[in-house]
């Protein structure tokens, strides 16, 4: 049951925002009384809280076994851009309500939330910062490239659709190369 409370919460969020979705709203998409939500959740914060977490951690897992399977600085780049790609077009919902939603937490949860996404950029800035060591990309300040290249790779998200005239893999090699060459030395 609270994996459903969870999921409607998410199509809800998506679409009308956190601000505007009630819990009324959220035990009628679910199906259940109000009530019952208050037996998997305790406000509707630590909903959204659970969504961003779960988001969260599911990414970082996800650029962990990517980053496992590469060898070298550049291969590395790779796999955090096409892991970045991939899991914000598979995961749409969950990331635009995780970049657009985080006014909705209390000071203790935001605090929380941008750790781990400092926790997750500091991921490229150590694969930036090895690359320049290795010599094959130039000097810069790696945590605003590491913003640049995140930034970039998260706009997907609200524009990519599946019937596109481009599949997510094409989009990542693109980003892939822009930002190899962008990064290259002059």
């Amino acid at each position: 049951m609270k994996e459903n409370i969870k999921k409607a919460a998410i199509n809800l969020f998506y679409k009308k925002g956190y601000f505007a979705t009630s819990m009324s709203n959220i035990a009628l998409a679910t199906g259940i009384r109000k009530s019952s939500i208050y037996h998997h959740y305790a406000t509707k914060e630590d909903i959204l809280l659970d969504i961003l977490r779960t988001t969260m951690n599911d990414l970082q897992d996800a650029l962990q076994k990517r980053l496992a399977e590469a060898s070298g600085a550049e291969a590395k780049i790779k796999a955090v851009i096409h892991c970045h790609i991939d899991f914000h077009v598979q995961r749409q919902k969950e990331t635009i309500i995780a970049d657009s939603e985080l006014r909705g937490l209390t000071a203790k949860n935001y605090k929380e939330i941008i750790q781990m996404r400092d926790d997750y950029e500091k991921h490229l800035q150590n694969v930036l910062e090895e690359s320049v060591a290795e010599g094959g990309f130039a000097a810069s300040d790696t945590k605003i490239i590491s913003y640049a290249i995140l930034s970039m790779c998260t706009g997907v998200h609200t524009w990519f659709k599946k019937s596109g005239r481009l599949s997510k893999q094409a989009i990542a090699d693109i980003y892939t190369e822009f930002i190899l060459k962008g990064l290259a030395k002059p």
